[in-house]
C-alpha cells in the first residue's frame, strides 16, 4: 500500500480549511509573487489533492485576489491597528511610519507592485487592489482626524494629508525591487517629514526608531478563520 494511501487525512470545516488554502497561498504571494499562486501549487504546499483547492476556488485569480487582500490585510494590521486603546494618535502615527522602513516593509512593497501590475489584466485582482488601497486611506484618515480632534493635528484637509502621506510611501516602495539599503537617512525619513509637514508638526515631533515598534512585523498573514 503506498504511504499516499496509508497517510490518514484530516477532516477540516470549510471555514478552516479556506483560510489554510487562503494563508498558504498569500505565503507563496510574499515569498515568491502572485504569479507563482495555481491551484497544484497550494495543493501541494498542504498535501491534498487539487480538486481540493479548486473546490473552494475553482478560478486560480479569485484565489490570487483572496491572497493578496490577506496579506495586505495583515501588513496594514501590523502597521495600524484597528484597535488602538493605549497612546495617543501622534504616537500611533509616529508608529505607523516607523514601521514602513526596513525588510519586512519591502517585501510586502514588492508585494503591491506585483499585484498593481497584474491589476491591468485580472479584474478580481484590481477589485481588490482598490479595496486594500480604501482600507489604507480610510485607517490612515481615522487616526489623522482622532488627532486633529485631540489637537495634536493642524489641518483642515484630512483627505488631503493621507494622500501625500500615501504617495510618499508609494514611491518610496516602487525601489523595492532595486533594493533600498542604500538610501540616506532623508530619504529614509521622507515621509516622516511629509506627515509632520502635511500636518502642521514641528521636525521630528514623528520621529521613532523601527526598532522601538512592538507587535507583529508587517507582511504577517492574520490568524483568523476567513480572510478578505
Amino acid at each position: 500500500m503506498s504511504s499516499s494511501a496509508s497517510r490518514k487525512r484530516i477532516r477540516k470545516d470549510p471555514a478552516t480549511r479556506r483560510a489554510e488554502i487562503v494563508d498558504t497561498a498569500a505565503q507563496i504571494a510574499l515569498a515568491e509573487g502572485l504569479e507563482c499562486i495555481t491551484l497544484r501549487r497550494v495543493a501541494e504546499e498542504l498535501d491534498v489533492r487539487p480538486g481540493l483547492i479548486s473546490h473552494y476556488f475553482p478560478s486560480a485569480d479569485d484565489l490570487v485576489a483572496e491572497a493578496f487582500g490577506c496579506a495586505a490585510t495583515g501588513e496594514l494590521d501590523a502597521l495600524i491597528p484597528p484597535e488602538r486603546p493605549e497612546g495617543t494618535p501622534k504616537d500611533h502615527l509616529a508608529r505607523f511610519l516607523a514601521r514602513t522602513v526596513g525588510d519586512a516593509y519591502d517585501s510586502v512593497s514588492r508585494l503591491w507592485i506585483n499585484a498593481r501590475h497584474l491589476s491591468r489584466y485580472r479584474p478580481v485582482l484590481r477589485d481588490r487592489v482598490l479595496e486594500q488601497e480604501a482600507a489604507w486611506r480610510g485607517r490612515l484618515g481615522d487616526v489623522i482626524r482622532q488627532g486633529v480632534a485631540a489637537g495634536e493635528f493642524h489641518t483642515d484637509d484630512v483627505p488631503v494629508a493621507v494622500i501625500q502621506i500615501l504617495v510618499v510611501l508609494d514611491g518610496l516602495g516602487a525601489h523595492a525591487n532595486s533594493g533600498t539599503a542604500d538610501r540616506s537617512p532623508a530619504v529614509s525619513r521622507m515621509a516622516v517629514t511629509t506627515a509632520e509637514h502635511a500636518l502642521g508638526l514641528p521636525v521630528g515631533a514623528l520621529a521613532r526608531p523601527a526598532e522601538g515598534a512592538a507587535g507583529p512585523e508587517p507582511g504577517a498573514v492574520p490568524d483568523s478563520p476567513t480572510a478578505p
